[in-house]
């Protein structure tokens, strides 16, 4: 509800300050007095697009306020929540024009967009008018209209839209990586038939570069050892050595024991050396290789070495490269009978989405027909019992909310085709039409302020009260705001606004006052016999007054 309009500086108005209530509320005034000024300034702290030379003349800016009060469910609250703004019971917009037309928007006294401003407005006012294209002339907005008319549930239409688009989505991923792969799969398969005609195993690089090494290096030393093994052996060292000994122990008999220590010292020596003897004879035997093992572990290596290289990876990944590729291949190879099944996936969520659709366009036909009849009903009070409103359901790309458009249509005369609302009625009808059809949609309680700009024009008598008992019944269940010339609408009001203009030292203002009941006779008396207010005028206003 909109509780709180501060205006100053803006347009005609120095300040003003208004306090509206729940209801009905209505703004008069005579024309030009500045009554669409109210809604040009409400459009302007809401962010909406509009004239552009708002600041009063003298004034070195201008500034409107607004304040509205937000139910326990609303969606301004999600909206703020969602644009991390403070949500409160009391919803606080202010807007400032300064004097060089820079906009300044705040909510709740934090910085906001215009854009922002313009979001929220969508979930706080509706304008109705001649000119309105925000609401109900707009046809994007027909098929919203009639579900909540019908209080459709779209959930299972939307749960199959979404399982569909989910399908699709892997089916197309499914082609578009069997294409990619294919294009690949020489490579694939050539890499693969290599890897595994080496099969590489983790490890086995350094195994065989330590092999490798062993090997060149026994090469290297193979003849020293055999030399050191020669001068060690009988024909050296351990030849010459035996001989001392006999030499030694054939002397010893004669020398007085004078041998037996060197000789017992040689005994030890020949121990050795033949200790040294067998450990050279022993690394010998070891270094004893094929050359032609060189040859075969070299030639692995540096195949294994280069095929890394090939695939940048490396010696110990090829294994896990083979099996990566050769999963790839596989992938190829089940991938016509994975199209096969994700195509059969895409049929099954194409028929349940179209059996989903195919069921919300049902209700939204029976649905149409009950909205064409309430209005038929609507339309005879305001003096169009001739005019035919149809709601028309024609085929729509696919989507989440079903396969449907809908376009609201009315035919003003008997024969004559129909056409969209704002362009088969005339001003007067057109507000008549959007009246009935904002009836017939109000379902007992609307969050959103509802604003009528001389929805009335053209109208009187009979018509004239019809319409505004229909405002009335609306503002039942919502705020609602008129801006009126009909007497018979204005009496219907639960809150009388005046709009009067003055002018003084050359300066030309518009006041707005909140009327008192006696203050109410006057000024629909006025609406009822000009300027001149008669006592007839007077005791017919008292009539309207009391209903």
């Amino acid at each position: 509800m909109l509780r709180h309009l501060d205006i100053r500086d803006m347009l005609l108005i120095d300040r003003l300050e208004l306090e509206f209530r729940p209801g009905l509320n209505v703004l008069t005034g005579e024309t030009g007095a500045g009554k669409s000024i109210l809604l040009d300034c409400l459009g302007f702290v809401l962010g909406w697009r509009g004239r552009a030379d708002l600041i009063r003349t003298g004034a070195s800016q201008g500034e409107v306020t607004a304040v509205f009060e937000l139910p326990a469910v609303h969606p301004a609250r999600d909206l703020l929540a969602e644009a991390g703004f403070p949500v409160s019971d009391e919803l606080i917009l202010r807007r400032v024009n300064g004097g060089d037309g820079r906009k300044t928007g705040y909510i709740n006294d934090r910085r906001a967009s215009g854009e922002v401003l313009r979001s929220l407005s969508e979930t706080l006012v509706e304008l109705h008018g001649q000119h309105d294209d925000r609401g109900l002339l707009n046809p994007r907005g027909h098929r919203l209209l009639l579900d909540a008319f019908a209080a459709l549930d779209l959930s299972a239409v939307r749960t199959a839209w979404a399982k569909r688009r989910e399908a699709r989505a892997a089916l197309v991923a499914a082609q578009e990586a069997l294409a990619a792969a294919k294009g690949e799969e020489e490579f694939l398969r050539h890499a693969v038939a290599e890897l595994d005609k080496l099969a590489p195993q983790p490890g086995e690089e350094a195994e065989l570069d330590t092999r490798r090494r062993a090997m060149q290096g026994a090469e290297r030393i193979r003849g020293d050892v055999s030399r050191a093994l020669q001068a060690l052996g009988t024909d050296g060292a351990e030849g010459a050595m035996l001989d001392a000994s006999r030499w030694l122990d054939a002397a010893a008999e004669r020398a007085e024991g004078r041998l037996e220590a060197p000789a017992a010292s040689l005994q030890r020596a020949l121990l050795e050396l033949g200790e040294a003897v067998s450990g050279v004879e022993a690394a010998l035997d070891a270094m004893e290789f094929d050359p032609r093992d060189l040859d075969t572990t070299e030639e692995r290596l540096f195949a294994l070495r280069a095929l890394a290289r090939k695939h940048e990876v490396l010696a110990d990944d090829l294994a896990g490269l083979a099996d990566d590729l050769r999963e790839r291949l596989t992938r190829i190879d089940a991938g016509d009978a994975d199209l096969v099944r994700l195509t059969q996936q895409v049929a099954g969520a194409d028929a349940a989405y179209d059996t989903a659709a195919a069921a919300v366009g049902a209700e939204r036909v029976a649905a149409a027909k009950r909205l064409d009849a309430a209005m038929a009903a609507e339309l005879a009070p305001l003096k169009m019992e001739r005019a035919v409103f149809e709601t028309r359901l024609s085929a729509a790309d696919p989507g989440p909310d079903g396969r449907d458009a809908v376009a609201f249509t009315v035919a003003t005369n008997p024969g004559a085709p129909n056409g969209p609302l704002d362009r088969i009625a005339s001003g007067g009808e057109l507000s008549r039409f959007l009246l009935a059809l904002k009836v017939c949609l109000a379902r007992g309680s609307d969050s959103l302020v509802l604003i009528f700009d001389e929805i009335d024009r053209g109208v009187g008598g009979a018509t004239a009260d019809a319409v505004g008992r229909r405002l009335a019944r609306l503002s039942e269940g919502a705020q609602v705001l008129v801006v009126t010339h009909s007497p018979q609408v204005a009496a219907l009001g639960g809150h009388h606004f005046r709009v009067a203009k003055s002018v003084a030292a050359g300066m030309t203002t518009s006041r707005v006052a909140a009327l008192a009941p006696d203050e109410r006779v006057q000024e629909i008396a006025r609406m009822l016999s000009g300027e001149e207010i008669t006592a007839a005028a007077q005791e017919a206003a008292k009539a309207l007054l009391q209903g």
